[in-house]
């Protein structure tokens, strides 16, 4: 009972009642019926343990855990920032629950602030009513490098720049891979450099570090040992940075999430938040409690199997299969606020939207859930189409998957409009497509290989060659 699988327990009714016997005719349980209990009462029985079995415990185990509930209740209202430090780090292992907790902080006011070289510790810790992201918790850095690095701190002070860290932890196990993960996680923001000018730069000036203690170590005097300057002057004749823009957000968030297992700093989705939350009607919130009712009850008692959902969320992997039929199938996982799903595309689903089921793309799922007893829940797509800050939550604007064609008429243009259309049409044609494209030029139908389309890039050609002159089919 305790497994709560109601199919197995069936069959144990009819032990319960009538017990039960070998193939010699030897009586191995006795059951109800023999022991002088009547049929009814022995089902009334049965009946009454199985509906305890649904969540059963003695009456001291409902007293302890009424203790805990309540000294629980009095840190998150009175401690809340140090109850949710220690609850991330309580998960530190497990990174489908460390997004729940950082999206609880947050509906909490409670601010996570980014991995920083010069003030985080390991684990998660409370800085003036702020939860700082543990450097312990960051991809490729180990706990040995982390010790090290923070020992240093604490004996010499803090770190005065990036290569200023670059030079102290130079004896140190502090390889390169280790350092370029910190800098994706941001670690060093603080010093004042683009994390795309840190990237380009790192290794040389850790080449330079390490050419510097060979010359050292063969009694070789550098030149910048006998100036007498300011230090911030030496490193900058020492060390020279490739001076770099900050790269994209979305592109910024990535490494991030790649680094720390979660977007810390934003959320790709942050911008449709809203869009999300009115097109869809089950989160991995949801899911995670699916899960967990599958396993103690066997059922959930919202969600059926087969039942109608729509979810939304950013690609982060796609795994494409071939079928007995050699077409394709893809499993993707796809990511909203919350954790990652597993949503199962089959061929003739796949087809249709090939185009855009790529990392990072945000899209939406029409589908059903599958629920199948000890696998994790899944959606099978029936309908997915692409969302972005444009897309129109009563569904007006067009769903750029189930479009097949974007013919524009060039019969009556300028060769002013020629010229930036076809400039237009050059940009905006490459390695992702949507859709075909065709060129009527009087009468003559022309087509033009493949172009990726959404609103803004419609906009665009509407602008160049006029509306009239713009058609989708």
């Amino acid at each position: 009972m305790g497994k709560k699988k109601l199919d197995v327990m069936e069959k144990e009714r009819e032990v319960f009642i009538h017990g039960q016997v070998d193939e010699n005719g030897n009586v191995v349980v006795p059951g109800c019926v023999r022991n002088g209990i009547d049929e009814q009462s022995a089902n009334k029985i049965f009946d009454e343990m199985a509906e305890f079995a649904k969540y059963a415990f003695n009456k001291s185990h409902a007293a302890a855990y009424a203790v805990i509930s309540y000294r629980t209740a009095y840190l998150k209202y009175y401690y809340k920032e140090e109850l949710m430090a220690a609850t991330l780090n309580s998960f530190l292992g497990n990174l489908d629950k460390i997004p729940v907790y950082i999206q609880d902080c947050k509906d909490m006011g409670i601010q996570i602030l980014n991995p920083s070289i010069n003030f985080s510790k390991t684990k998660f810790t409370v800085v003036d009513n702020k939860i700082r992201f543990g450097l312990g918790s960051v991809k490729n850095v180990g706990v040995a490098v982390i010790d090290a690095i923070v020992n240093e701190r604490e004996k010499n002070g803090p770190f005065e720049s990036f290569t200023s860290f670059c030079e102290r932890i130079k004896n140190e196990s502090v390889n390169k891979k280790c350092i370029e993960s910190l800098i994706k996680a941001g670690a060093f923001d603080e010093f004042g450099k683009t994390r795309s000018t840190l990237l380009a730069s790192f290794e040389g000036i850790i080449d330079s570090i390490n050419n510097e203690n060979k010359n050292k170590m063969a009694n070789q005097v550098s030149m910048f040992d006998l100036i007498n300057e300011t230090q911030e002057k030496i490193e900058s004749q020492k060390y020279s940075f490739i001076e770099k823009e900050e790269m994209p957000e979305k592109e910024l968030l990535s490494l991030e999430k790649e680094m720390l297992g979660v977007y810390i700093s934003g959320h790709p989705l942050d911008k449709i938040r809203s869009l999300i939350e009115k097109q869809t009607n089950i989160t991995t919130l949801d899911m995670m409690k699916i899960n967990q009712e599958m396993e103690e009850f066997g059922e959930s008692k919202e969600y059926k199997d087969g039942q109608t959902v729509k979810f939304a969320g950013i690609i982060s992997k796609v795994s494409k299969k071939f079928t007995r039929k050699n077409t394709t199938m893809a499993f993707i996982s796809l990511e909203d606020f919350y954790g990652t799903a597993e949503i199962i595309v089959f061929d003739n689903i796949y087809s249709k939207a090939s185009n855009f089921l790529v990392n990072d793309n945000i899209i939406l799922v029409d589908g059903k859930i599958s629920l199948r007893e000890d696998e994790p829940v899944k959606i099978v797509a029936s309908n997915i189409s692409e969302l972005s800050e444009n897309s129109n939550i009563n569904g007006e604007k067009i769903k750029f998957n189930t479009i097949k064609i974007l013919n524009i008429n060039i019969t009556n243009l300028t060769e002013q409009q020629k010229t930036k259309l076809k400039g237009a049409i050059k940009f905006f044609t490459g390695d992702r497509v949507n859709v075909k494209l065709e060129i009527t030029d009087g009468t003559e139908v022309k087509p033009c290989g493949g172009i990726f389309l959404n609103d803004k890039i419609l906009d665009v050609f509407r602008e160049i060659v006029s509306d009239e002159n713009v058609k989708i089919y």
